[in-house]
């Protein structure tokens, strides 16, 4: 994604953060308030059968930015309302990126030497880093046809789950991006032994011989947006087992296509990967409890009075209604 877009969507999707966050009792502040109470030890049990998606639970248009602000606040914010448990799990993939940031260099070396021995590996490797930009969108614009066209409920509101874990997660990598200012394997020339460097915020990454920027490599943005919307698919069709196993195995490959194509570190395939599996996580569960919200406002059983005349008197009589 190009840091010309990414930098508009960023800053479209948070003007109307700001206005949501400065009103009380609204949709968003009710989210953040369940978010507290039932997801923080991460034990929410959401519906996914096919009748929950209905007419009640559907995500409107204005909605839909309503959940999409409320996601990127409760992502940005998270650092600040972690407990023990969430810094427990900071800890151990701490670790975890530590351990595999000593094999960033040998992986960089290794895949550039397959790529230059092996032309076929190198167009499938081509192939399919595409599916973690562009061509992702074509997918998921493919998911939302077949929705529409057979009215499958479920089908179009994962594929909009699906397109606010993709903004989501471009925010929070394009952020981090941003502040790690870590160089690219491909910032070296060819003749240069790349390094893995974080230069920090402000730094000029500098161009390459065409002219074109080369943008901060930590995390990697294909690899996050594919395993964000690849989560939203896992978790909302987790009832049927190959659903999952396709939708990790395509972002995985995505991720791993980053390193043969020479673009990015392990580390950052790593790292994008986690954040997007975060943020596809925490979009699917406020999609529930923004469901759990609507579907609270159907009208419960009622109790009514009638009066009939029945053989010439009238009859008192009470009717109850099952919503």
């Amino acid at each position: 994604m190009k840091k010309k877009l990414r930098l508009v969507i960023t800053a479209v999707l948070f003007i109307p953060l700001a206005g949501f966050t400065q009103q009380k009792d609204t949709l968003i502040n009710k989210l953040d308030s369940l978010n507290r109470k039932t997801d923080s030890a991460g034990k929410q049990i959401n519906n996914i059968k096919p009748a929950a998606y209905n007419e009640l639970t559907k995500i409107s248009f204005k909605n839909y930015f309503v959940l999409l602000a409320s996601d990127l606040k409760q992502e940005f914010t998270k650092p600040f309302h972690m407990t023990h448990k969430d810094w427990g799990n900071f800890g151990k993939f701490g670790v975890a990126i530590a351990a595999v940031g000593f094999a960033d260099e040998p992986a960089q070396k290794y895949s550039v030497k397959l790529m230059r021995n092996k032309p076929t590996l190198r167009n499938i490797s081509g192939y399919i880093t595409k599916f973690g930009g562009a061509y992702e969108t074509y997918t998921l614009a493919s998911f939302a046809a077949y929705g529409l066209i057979f009215k499958n409920p479920k089908m179009i509101t994962t594929t909009m789950l699906a397109t606010q874990a993709y903004l989501t997660g471009a925010a929070l990598e394009g952020t981090i991006k941003f502040i790690s200012g870590r160089t690219r394997p491909t910032y070296y020339a060819a003749n240069v032994e790349a390094e893995p460097r974080f230069l920090g915020p402000f730094s000029k990454i500098g161009r390459d011989s065409k002219g074109k920027r080369r943008f901060s490599s930590f995390p990697s943005g294909h690899t996050t947006v594919a395993f964000a919307a690849a989560t939203v698919f896992a978790k909302e069709y987790g009832d049927k087992a190959y659903v999952p196993f396709i939708a990790y195995s395509a972002a995985t490959l995505i991720g791993l296509s980053r390193i043969t194509e020479n673009k990015h570190w392990a580390t950052d395939v790593l790292t994008g990967a986690v954040i997007g599996y975060m943020a596809g996580k925490n979009i699917v569960n406020n999609y529930h409890r923004y469901a759990k919200l609507k579907a609270s406002q159907q009208n419960k059983n009622t109790v009514s009075f009638s009066l009939q005349y029945f053989n010439k008197q009238f009859v008192p009589g009470l009717i109850y209604k099952f919503k």
